[in-house]
């Protein structure tokens, strides 16, 4: 999928992660339509990438969220893709989980990106493509923070499976599984206090890593042995 003049959707516009893969993706020549839940932020952002469509969404209504690809597809007179960055964390261990926690977790992590995505595949052309911010977590579930691993690793299973339904269509799936990065996420948990982090890996770097593996239609980002991301053409 070429970057410049592709119609993308960016759901999670209004967090860190999200509003700079807006970005990215806008300095490329993209045009882009996004999805936030702070409705001030969002459209102050908005102003920034030209003016582009802008829609509120709240991730615990999932007709809501099912609805955005279709907004956006008549918004920009098409679509090509679709990305998803929202979530939120929460810490301890997992005997003082509660489950309203967990039911948190999930309904952000998983159930609202997989809302949005699956209304998405059957609106995309072929060559399209639909991309989800998992985390490492999803791979390397952190002790202390069990049931955030597991609400990150409910969304990962769902693009890996995906992916293989999606092959004979040519829609792309993209799983970024992005280490920690110092934007203050990890201090709004719901619950709990983060632990002692290591320093951030760089958001730029991040980002433009995965709008290079939504271009070329790749599987997964994932940190790389060397503290870098690394780009995988298909599931290991």
């Amino acid at each position: 999928m070429s970057t410049a003049g592709s119609k993308v959707l960016v759901v999670g516009a209004t967090g860190a992660v999200g509003g700079a893969l807006a970005g990215v993706l806008h300095g490329r020549g993209a045009r882009c339509a996004v999805a936030g839940r702070d409705a001030g932020r969002l459209a102050e952002r908005a102003r920034g990438w030209g003016g582009c469509p802008a829609r509120v969404f709240d991730a615990y209504d999932m007709d809501g969220c099912a609805a955005l690809a279709g907004w956006a597809r008549e918004a920009l007179s098409g679509l090509d893709a679709v990305v998803t960055a929202v979530g939120t964390v929460a810490f301890g261990r997992s005997e003082d989980t509660s489950d309203e926690v967990l039911e948190h977790l999930v309904a952000v992590n998983a159930l609202a990106p997989i809302a949005v995505l699956r209304a998405a595949l059957p609106l995309l052309p072929e060559g399209g493509a639909v991309a989800a911010v998992t985390g490492v977590v999803a791979e390397r579930p952190m002790p202390g923070a069990a049931d955030y691993s597991a609400s990150k690793a409910a969304l990962s299973a769902w693009l890996t499976a995906v992916r293989r339904e999606q092959r004979r269509r040519g829609v792309h799936v993209l799983d970024a599984r992005l280490p920690h990065m110092d934007t203050g996420f990890a201090d709004r948990a719901v619950a709990g206090s983060p632990p002692p982090m290591p320093p951030g890996a760089d958001l730029d770097a991040a980002v433009r890593a995965v709008v290079d593996a939504l271009a070329s239609g790749a599987a997964v980002v994932r940190p790389g042995t060397d503290g870098g991301l690394v780009t995988e053409a298909r599931e290991r």
